[in-house]
């Protein structure tokens, strides 16, 4: 498996330059310079792109990443990401590509996705396929679909394809990026869909009621502030809503509130997303009672 070869070869730079716990920039000093190895691949590991997230861009990288480069099972893409904050988010705002590929292309369904390492993307492509028909099954039907934290389109994409006009909201831009090339290489028409690198709330702030006929909501592990759900449940109010969540226990914090927001759970579904751990994809069909 060359994908799989070539995706050892950042992982044995990266513990050359970690030979201890002083490399880790851990805690508010970020004494440190490597924060995370990020690799992508695709499913059958005829790509990968590597990408480290460093504090700085640090001179003494340069000749160990030269080697790397150098190398005969080197990846097809090499990238840095500077991350110079401490705060909870594992990608910085700056990347630089250093040589070939910035991204992977793979398939999920019948479509086609460019996937970058710092946009966020289901890891697991075969389950991620499995996902993807379980939540657009849930606003199969419906003509407007508003899709908050939406990626690089992986439930946008095959919707707009299937004839709905569909907005995509995340606050990442490398991520909405993604998702413009990616309409591009399936060839979506433009009309039928469009994203934005917005914050979710700056956009609900700006949505009337009744203004969308579905609403998916993709959050991360945090879960929806409790003002999202307000304005997806209270102030869009749509007819249909599909709720994705990688956190089963704020998944139980926040169901009842929706409920109370006159929804019920039309139906409940786990998606196994790694195997053999408890990292499941819970995805429920909410339907507004009224």
């Amino acid at each position: 498996m060359p994908g799989a070869q070539r995706a050892r070869q950042p992982h044995r730079f990266c513990a050359s330059r970690s030979p201890g716990p002083s490399r880790n920039p851990r805690g508010p000093s970020l004494a440190g310079v490597l924060r995370y190895l990020i690799i992508r691949t695709t499913k059958d590991d005829r790509e990968a792109v590597a990408m480290i997230v460093v504090t700085r861009n640090d001179k003494s990288l340069r000749k160990p990443v030269r080697a790397l480069l150098d190398s005969k099972d080197r990846p097809d893409g090499f990238l840095i990401n500077i991350h110079d904050s401490p705060g909870p988010f594992m990608i910085g705002p700056k990347t630089i590509r250093i040589e070939g590929r910035s991204h992977v292309r793979e398939t999920i369904g019948r479509l086609s996705y460019v996937i970058s390492p710092a946009a966020f993307f289901q890891t697991n492509a075969g389950a991620a396929a499995a996902l993807q028909k379980c939540v657009t099954e849930g606003v199969c039907g419906a003509e407007r679909v508003l899709d908050l934290y939406c990626g690089s389109g992986l439930f946008s994409l095959p919707l707009a394809a299937a004839g709905a006009r569909v907005a995509g909201i995340d606050e990442n831009l490398q991520a909405i990026q993604d998702a413009k090339m990616n309409v591009r290489l399936n060839r979506i028409p433009d009309a039928r869909v469009r994203f934005l690198s917005v914050r979710v709330e700056e956009e609900l702030a700006k949505t009337a009621q009744g203004a969308w006929d579905a609403v998916i909501l993709d959050p991360p592990r945090q879960g929806c502030p409790k003002p999202i759900l307000a304005g997806v449940f209270q102030g869009i109010a749509p007819p249909r809503a599909v709720y994705v969540s990688c956190n089963p226990d704020m998944l139980a914090v926040e169901l009842p509130a929706i409920l109370n927001a006159g929804y019920r759970a039309e139906r409940i579904e786990a998606v196994d997303m790694f195997p053999h751990t408890d990292h499941i994809e819970t995805v429920v069909r909410l339907v507004r009672a009224n």
